[in-house]
């Protein structure tokens, strides 16, 4: 009985002390900058997980699913097909690049239930690609109900470069929010030295503008977190706390000599 007592003991204080794993909503498209020589179209994956330890979970059909172009809204939920991302179901569209512009995908998922923190977790997702030269309107606002707007050009990045948003909610800044930032390790190349360094964590400041330079090329995924101001019904029938958060996916490219 002891030697169970102390077992479980452990377990428990390994539980609490290894950090917990961001999850993070994922839309990521084949080419963020779409040149005059390259494929007329993107494809993009639509995924849920923990990115940088290439653990996935499973994504419901989204609630939205969508882009915005040259000023106009595009709905896109009817066109999303099963997917597979790390080997749980996700989506996938292939999109056509008719012309020049900036196109800001984004995706609202239904409601999903983490039981080990005891909470509903929402993520408006969104990444952008520019194509065919014209780059205006990278920093325009969709109208999330929360979003990381760009401060810096979310494309053209070398590994290195800062790059800085500012956290919305209901369209206003929010002072000292929490950014959980993590790479993109699909190909597991990447090993993160110890648990801490898995999920790296910033505060924006009070204008609710947060700074990070990627050390190193790939997709790198900002998740700023709130809590939301309503509950959602769990299966149990109990009122359950909600955790919205504002994904942005943006890609570094490496440094290239001639």
């Amino acid at each position: 009985m002891e030697k169970t007592v102390r077992i479980s003991i452990f377990f428990v204080l390994v539980v609490i002390s290894c950090p917990a794993f961001a999850h993070f909503g994922m839309v990521i498209p084949s080419d963020n900058m779409v040149m005059q020589n390259d494929p007329r179209s993107v494809s993009l994956l639509i995924s849920f997980s923990h990115p940088m330890e290439a653990v996935g979970m499973a994504l419901s059909k989204p609630k939205v699913f969508g882009v915005r172009a040259n000023g106009k809204n595009e709905n896109l939920l009817g066109s999303i097909k099963p997917a597979e991302v790390m080997g749980h179901p996700a989506w996938r569209i292939e999109y056509p690049i008719r012309r020049p512009g900036v196109y800001m995908f984004h995706m609202e998922p239904q409601p999903y239930w983490e039981p080990a923190e005891d909470v509903f977790i929402v993520h408006y997702t969104k990444t952008v690609v520019t194509a065919f030269g014209d780059d205006e309107g990278w920093d325009e606002e969709i109208g999330l109900k929360t979003e990381i707007v760009p401060l810096s050009k979310p494309y053209g990045l070398y590994t290195g470069n800062v790059f800085q948003g500012v956290v919305k909610l209901d369209g206003k800044p929010v002072p000292f929010a929490e950014v959980e930032v993590e790479y993109d390790n699909r190909d597991g190349k990447a090993r993160a030295p110890t648990d801490y360094m898995v999920t790296q964590t910033i505060k924006a400041d009070q204008n609710g503008v947060f700074t990070y330079a990627a050390p190193r090329s790939g997709w790198w995924g900002f998740a700023a977190l709130n809590e939301a101001d309503f509950t959602l019904k769990s299966a149990s029938g109990e009122e359950k706390g909600v955790e919205l958060g504002a994904v942005l996916w943006v890609h570094f490219e490496p440094w290239q000599e001639k």
